[in-house]
């Protein structure tokens, strides 16, 4: 079967090109600064279909939160399968996070940045919540697994860690603080399990 040449592939629909817009543009500048206007711009796409398909700015920064979200669980979960150890597992989300920090754009954590320009109960700490309580999940999980007494004390402390790791990362431009933090959790770890 032969590839489609470039005349027939199909255009991104609009609602893709609005979300990669956004994608792009929240990232770098934040939810609240960049204006419905300039996605329409960067999408190429008429004031309408971003109001026929998403209703309103707030459903579009919600639409680009989950799909942060479910890209940033791909990315942990394929990740984590390189590691054959329980203990390593949760250690390597700290690994993982590292990676992350050394990509080109890095501004730290979506959900915080959001989160952190939105008001209670808006669809942006909405999203920012459920992917927290997504990662707490998952370092309970990694507790467990790597045979904690009290998994969700160390997933709690896991949690601050992390954090921590994301913000030093962005605002100190230092790459290594998830490594950091991976230092400190395995001391955790080995306390939490002994």
């Amino acid at each position: 079967m032969s590839a489609a040449s470039p005349s027939t592939a199909r255009k991104p629909s609009a609602r893709d090109r609005l979300l990669a817009a956004a994608n792009e543009l929240f990232y770098a500048e934040g939810v609240h600064t960049v204006g419905i206007d300039r996605i329409i711009e960067r999408a190429g796409v008429a004031k309408a279909s971003l109001y026929s398909t998403f209703g309103s700015k707030d459903e579009l920064v919600r639409a680009y939160l989950e799909g942060r979200h479910e890209q940033r669980r791909a990315r942990l979960l394929a990740g984590l399968e390189r590691y054959d150890d329980p203990r390593d597992r949760l250690l390597g989300v700290f690994e993982l996070l590292s990676e992350r920090a050394e990509a080109t754009g890095y501004r730290g954590c979506a959900f915080y940045n959001a989160s952190a320009e939105s008001p209670p109960g808006s669809p942006a700490e909405q999203v920012s919540d459920a992917t927290r309580a997504w990662t707490r999940g998952l370092f309970l999980e990694l507790a467990r697994d790597a045979g904690a007494r009290d998994p969700a004390a160390l997933a709690d402390q896991m949690v601050v860690l992390y954090d921590g790791a994301t913000a030093g990362a962005r605002m100190d431009r230092n790459t290594r603080a998830p490594l950091v933090a991976r230092d400190i959790a395995a001391t955790l770890l080995a306390a939490a399990t002994l």
